[in-house]
C-alpha cells in the first residue's frame, strides 16, 4: 500500500520506491510543510535497506515542481525566513543525500528548486513537455537549494553562468541537447521509463549501488589520485561484503543473484 502524507506519496515497486510529490493545487511548490515532508520521508528511504533505487515523480499533470511557493513566502518576515531557511535545505539535502541510486522524472514545469529537486537525482529523465530552468535571479533570489553547485558539475560553469544569470527557461529537446537531463522519453512516458530504468538498476547488488554512488559523489571535483583512494575505499567495502560472494557464485552456477543486501 502506498504511503500517503499530505503532499507526498510513496509506493514500492519491488526495489524500488517511487516519491510522489503531490500538491497539486500549488503546482507541487514548495511549502513549508512539503519541505518538511520531503526531509522525512527521505530520512525514511535512506534507513530502508530494502529500497534500491528511489524515483523522484510528480502527480500534477502540467508539473514537476514550480520551485519555492513565493505566495507563502510573500508572507514571511525577515525573521520567519531566517527560521524557514533550515527547513528548505533539509528537503534539498534529503533528496541530495539518498544512499542509494536516484532518478527523478520530469514533464512540464521544473522550475526553480523544482529543477534543483531534479538536479539533486542521479539521472534525469524528462519528456518533451519538461521546462526546466533556474529563474531566481529574475525575483531578486539566487538559486538556494544547491543550484549553484549542481548545475556547473553537470553543464560546466560558463553553461551554468548563462542559464543562472539570465534566468532563461530551456524545453526538453534543448534540454536535452545541453545536458540539462539525461534521456527524454515520449510524451506522458517520463515516469514509466524512470521506473522502467529504476527497476533494471534494482536487480543489481544494492552493496554495490550504494557505494558506487558513494564514490561517485565523493570523487567529485577531487584531484585524480585523491578520486581514486575515494573508489578504492568503496570497493573495499563492496568486495568483501555478502553481495560479492553471492555475485560471484551465481555468476559461475549461471544463475540470478539473490542479494543478501550486506
Amino acid at each position: 500500500m502506498p504511503q500517503t502524507a499530505e503532499h507526498l506519496t510513496i509506493t514500492r515497486h519491488g526495489h524500488v520506491a517511487e516519491l510522489a510529490l503531490d500538491r497539486p493545487g500549488a503546482m507541487n511548490a514548495v511549502s513549508t510543510g512539503l519541505a518538511r515532508q520531503l526531509a522525512a520521508a527521505c530520512e525514511e528511504l535512506a534507513r530502508d535497506q530494502d529500497v534500491r533505487v528511489t524515483v523522484l515523480t510528480s502527480t500534477h499533470p502540467k508539473a514537476f515542481c514550480v520551485g519555492a511557493d513565493l505566495k507563502e513566502r510573500n508572507r514571511f518576515t525577515d525573521a520567519e525566513l531566517v527560521r524557514q531557511r533550515p527547513t528548505a535545505r533539509a528537503a534539498y539535502t534529503g533528496v541530495l543525500e539518498l544512499p542509494m541510486p536516484t532518478i527523478a522524472a520530469v514533464h512540464g514545469y521544473a522550475l526553480g528548486g523544482g529543477y534543483e529537486l531534479a538536479l539533486a537525482c542521479d539521472l534525469i529523465v524528462a519528456d518533451p513537455t519538461a521546462v526546466v530552468g533556474l529563474p531566481e535571479v529574475s525575483v531578486g533570489v539566487i538559486p538556494g537549494g544547491g543550484g549553484t553547485q549542481l548545475l556547473p558539475r553537470r553543464v560546466g560553469a560558463a553553461r551554468a553562468a548563462e542559464l543562472i544569470f539570465s534566468a532563461r527557461r530551456v524545453a526538453g529537446a534543448e534540454a536535452l541537447a545541453l545536458g540539462l537531463v539525461d534521456r527524454l522519453a515520449e510524451e506522458g512516458q517520463d515516469r514509466a521509463e524512470a521506473l522502467e530504468l529504476a527497476t533494471a538498476m534494482a536487480a543489481h547488488s544494492p552493496v554495490g549501488l550504494r557505494n558506487a554512488k558513494r564514490a561517485l559523489r565523493l570523487g567529485q571535483g577531487l584531484e585524480l589520485r585523491a578520486g581514486l583512494e575515494v573508489e578504492d575505499a568503496a570497493w573495499r567495502a563492496t568486495a568483501f561484503s555478502g553481495d560479492r560472494a553471492e555475485g560471484v557464485a551465481a555468476f559461475n552456477e549461471k544463475r540470478a543473484p539473490k542479494w543478501p543486501g550486506e
